[in-house]
């Protein structure tokens, strides 16, 4: 097999001395050799037992160098002769062909007598090249043989490529020619190096097979390769035809000249025509192996192409499922919010039901008493077809006595006659007497029973009548239980509306609200009656349930800027929310007043209508008008006033932080005062909230008092004195406030910039009672550090003056209902708790390794009362101990949220800190039923809700001892 293998790369080598246009310089060789490898495999399949693989592609893919750039340097091939070969200089002519056919006849007597002669030691200089000429052409005559190509077209190229050293004979000795084969041997040895570089590479390539298959993005460049070597053929195919035009000439000079040198001329065409037309197969045979290594080439990319395609199906699969995923999770959601929906109506059915069980238990007895009734009546009415039965023999005796009398008429004729005949009539008239006596009698019994009938029947009527009488009675004076409160607050308003709308009376309207707020079955009943008739038939017949009855409890107007969830900001929303409803429950009448901001959430409205009315209201020296809308929030009747000013007062994109504010609010306090003046209420207190509604009380004593809005007292609570909204005098003169009257020390000039006005001490002074939101603010604000300048304001109306601590509606904040969470979960089973916090890890993309690491959580405004430096402690303090730490919030101080965002951009892909900056409503609750622990560093905090809210999702707050902090154990 080696002998075979060095014989064919003997007829490269010759193949490539013989034909010199490729030069004498080593890169020729190189390409030399690179175009005939893959082509040398597809000749020789038998010796060389190797798969079709294009060599040179697969070392571009590896970065590997082709085997015939490992040559050593010091190998260079020879040259053909010491004259280079110029093929610019050899021209083809066509009239010399004749000769050729001599030549393939001679060629094919040669290959006829050839004989398998055994290949040994390649260093022999003679017997092995003459047996290596020999195998040669055996090889080339098979290969002929295998791709069925004409031997005249071999023969031609054969002697097309002999001619090229035609011109060379005139000047070339023997010596030469035989220094010229020894210089080809040697490139031989080289390119069986080579050979063996390659065969080694091959079978590498064999061993990465499989891993090749999975090279998609190459497939490309293999077949730009394929593609590249398809042209390079395509020339070499014109380059030969070239060559055998040449051949015709070389071939036609040749007989011209015969005479001496005829031997080594023959000599050496036989080699050169041997090795040319090796060479020529060997480019065919590379040609037809590129042609189909290509087709391969084509169909393996057809095949990974029909397989990105499936992958491709099957991505976009994947997507639709993902599609679908979140489609069945929004679903879910919706359904364990109606879930929970089912489950509070559920619960208030539970309750109508035990209120019909004990209807049913006193149905039950009346039921038996009408069953006692119905055996007496049935007792009668035997005893009454008996006396019936009784009456009806007793007129039979009567026919009879009548018979009698009629017979003892006849026989007192015969009287005389006979004495048996007279005893007969004695026995006869005793008898007569005897049943008289029973028919009497019976006459009596029958009397009587009739009269126990209808002293019965009398009975029950009675019983049934005053049974009716107690139910309607019970039914009047209990309270409707069985009704939302959404259903008073919106009829409350409907009443409102009327009056606003001049449909009704305020004299009118107030026992009818006094009727929906004792919840009286009366007008409950008479509204879902006239629910399909006219408005007009709907007041005359509320009209007729008029009457005067006593208020059960308190009438409650809150005028604030804020309420949960429909416009929340801080704590401010949670508590107008949290404390309507708790003062709803305890049956007090509570509305509400707020501005109509174009960055509610109206979704969050139930019944939201504008009423068919105007309010106007007195600024800046105009009356300007005021849409109202009415609707109801957690059950709670709210009034939103939306004002018709130029400057849009409400319809900036947020709540506060505008530079107008001043004026806007005060706008708004006296709209929301001369709401109550236009609709007839006659609340009993007034609660105004923190400095943007704190306008309300000074302007109710000078203003409104006087015009007969007289029935209120006002309750002012401050949430936090750090926020006190003074501004310049003049300014307070657009709500129509007496600025020489107010702006003096006893009343609303600031204590500390007097020229500025101060709305916190204004309600301060002209409230009836003033309250914050702990006991321990109450006497830190009494001082001078605490009080932001108010304290002495506050020391001298210190009788007026408590702290009282807020809490929290329990039924908001419940983690056993919130449809916030993945998971609900109660005190008593805290599992759902762990897989909140893994679900939120996995939201947040922090690290779930360890269930047991200790999550942090911190939900704040980042201002400085909040203790942003602690805060930023905090975050390296945790991460240096091992835990978790979670912080939602955002700043309005720019260099605070500038310095946060460093912070959050710094631990953007850590996997145990995450910086939300914003407020999300969602996750705040997500944040509350997953961390552990919670912190609420505040320098200062007036009561702090936070920490109720963490306590009540099971995380342990970690405060600071300062105001509310230090009051809530």
């Amino acid at each position: 097999m080696a002998a075979k293998c060095s014989i064919c790369f003997f007829s490269y080598g010759f193949n490539g001395l013989s034909e010199g246009n490729y030069g004498n310089d080593v890169d020729s060789w190189k390409k030399r050799v690179s175009l005939f490898l893959p082509s040398r495999r597809r000749l020789l399949p038998v010796c060389c037992k190797i798969q079709r693989r294009n060599l040179s592609s697969y070392n571009r893919r590896q970065g590997k160098k082709p085997p015939f750039e490992r040559i050593r340097p010091s190998a260079k091939l020879q040259p053909n002769s010491d004259d280079e070969f110029d093929p610019e200089h050899s021209v083809p002519n066509n009239g010399d062909m004749e000769p050729s056919v001599n030549r393939e006849k001679t060629f094919e007597d040669d290959v006829d007598a050839r004989g398998d002669a055994e290949h040994t030691d390649e260093k022999n200089s003679g017997t092995q090249f003459a047996s290596a000429i020999e195998t040669n052409r055996d090889v080339m005559h098979a290969d002929e043989q295998i791709t069925d190509s004409p031997a005249q077209s071999a023969v031609a190229k054969a002697s097309a490529i002999n001619g090229v050293g035609a011109e060379l004979l005139s000047s070339v000795q023997p010596d030469d020619l035989i220094g010229m084969i020894k210089n080809a041997e040697r490139n031989i040895l080289l390119l069986n190096q080579a050979r063996v570089h390659a065969l080694e590479d091959l079978h590498k390539i064999l061993s990465e097979k499989e891993t090749l298959k999975g090279e998609i993005n190459n497939l490309e460049k293999r077949l730009a390769e394929a593609d590249a070597q398809i042209k390079f053929a395509s020339q070499e195919k014109v380059h030969a035809e070239l060559l055998e035009d040449q051949l015709e000439n070389l071939q036609n000079e040749l007989i011209n000249r015969g005479g001496s040198g005829k031997s080594e001329l023959e000599l050496y065409e036989n080699r050169s025509k041997i090795s040319n037309e090796g060479a020529l197969l060997a480019r065919d045979g590379h040609i037809h192996s590129l042609s189909k290594e290509v087709d391969s080439l084509r169909t393996e990319n057809l095949a990974l192409k029909y397989d990105i395609q499936a992958l491709k199906s099957m991505l976009s699969n994947l997507k639709n499922t993902d599609k679908r995923i979140v489609t069945l999770e929004n679903e879910s959601s919706f359904l364990e919010s109606s879930m929970k929906e089912l489950e509070s109506k559920l619960s208030v059915s539970q309750q109508e039901s035990s209120n019909i069980s004990t209807l049913k238990t006193e149905c039950k007895d009346l039921w038996a008493k009408v069953e006692n009734l119905q055996l007496l009546l049935d007792k009668a009415t035997k005893q009454a077809d008996q006396a019936i039965l009784v009456l009806q023999q007793n007129q039979d005796l009567r026919k009879k006595v009548d018979k009698l009398e009629e017979s003892l008429e006849a026989a007192t004729i015969f009287k005389a006659s006979s004495e048996k005949t007279q005893q007969y009539n004695e026995l006869m008239q005793q008898k007569i007497k005897l049943l008289e006596e029973r028919l009497q009698k019976s006459d009596e019994e029958i009397y009587s029973y009739v009269q126990l009938y209808q002293e019965s029947i009398k009975e029950f009527r009675d019983t049934l009548n005053s049974l009716k009488e107690e139910s309607k009675k019970r039914a009047l004076d209990e309270p409707v239980d069985d009704m939302p409160w959404e259903f008073w607050s919106c009829l409350l308003l409907t009443i409102d509306g009327w009056v606003l709308e001049n449909k009704i009376l305020n004299s009118e309207a107030v026992p009818l609200r006094e009727m929906v707020w004792k919840r009286d079955r009366r007008i409950c009943d008479a509204y879902v009656i006239c629910k399909e008739k006219t408005e007009d038939e709907v007041i005359s017949t509320f009209l007729q349930l008029i009457s005067s009855q006593a208020s059960p409890g308190l009438h409650v107007i809150h005028i604030a800027a804020e309420m949960a969830p429909v416009a929340k900001v801080g704590g401010l929303g949670d508590v107008v929310t949290g404390l309507g409803k708790a003062l709803q429950k305890k049956g007090h009448l509570v509305e509400i007043v707020l501005p109509k901001y174009d960055c509610m959430q109206y979704d969050r409205i139930r019944d939201l209508r504008v009423l068919d009315a105007t309010v106007y209201s007195y600024f800046d020296g105009k009356l300007f008008q005021n849409k109202v809308w009415t609707g109801t929030v957690e059950g709670l009747p709210v009034y939103f006033i939306e004002p018709h000013h130029p400057s849009k007062f409400f319809w900036r994109g947020q709540y506060y932080g505008e530079q107008d504010d001043f004026k806007r609010f005060s706008f708004f306090s006296r709209a929301a005062l001369e709401l109550l003046l236009q609709v007839g209420k006659k609340p009993d207190i007034i609660h105004c909230h923190d400095w943007q509604t704190a306008f309300v009380a000074p302007l109710y004593w000078d203003l409104y008092f006087p015009k007969g809005l007289n029935s209120a007292r006002i309750c002012f609570t401050c949430h936090n004195f750090e926020y006190q909204g003074a501004a310049p005098a003049s300014e307070l003169a657009s709500c129509g406030l007496d600025v020489q009257q107010l702006h003096r020390p006893d009343r609303m000039q600031d204590n500390s910039a007097h020229d500025r006005v101060n709305p916190i001490k204004g309600a301060i002074v002209f409230s009836n009672i003033v309250t914050t939101v702990s006991p321990t603010y109450a006497q830190e604000v009494r001082t001078a550090e605490g009080g932001k300048g108010l304290h002495s304001t506050l020391n001298f109306h210190s009788k007026k003056f408590m702290g009282i601590l807020n809490g929290i509606d329990t039924d908001a904040w419940d983690p056993a209902t919130d449809i916030f969470l993945k998971v609900q979960y109660t005190a008593n089973d805290l599992q759902g708790k762990a897989e909140n916090k893994a679900a939120m890890r996995r939201h947040l993309r922090l690290s779930s390794a360890d269930d047991s690491q200790p999550l942090v959580g911190c939900i704040t405004r980042l201002v400085p009362q909040k203790g942003v430096h602690l805060i930023r402690h905090a975050i390296y303090r945790t991460l240096e101990m091992g835990g978790q730490f979670v912080l939602l919030g955002s700043s309005p101080v720019p260099h605070i949220q500038r310095e946060f965002k460093g912070i959050a951009n710094q631990f953007q892909d850590h996997e145990h800190i995450r910086l939300i900056l914003k407020y999300d409503e969602s996750l705040s609750r997500y944040i509350y039923a997953a961390s552990d622990m919670f912190i609420i560093p505040s320098i200062f905090e007036p009561c702090g809700l936070t920490q109720m809210i963490a306590m009540r999702y099971g995380s342990v707050p970690i405060v600071r001892k300062t105001g509310g902090l230090n009051d809530r154990d």
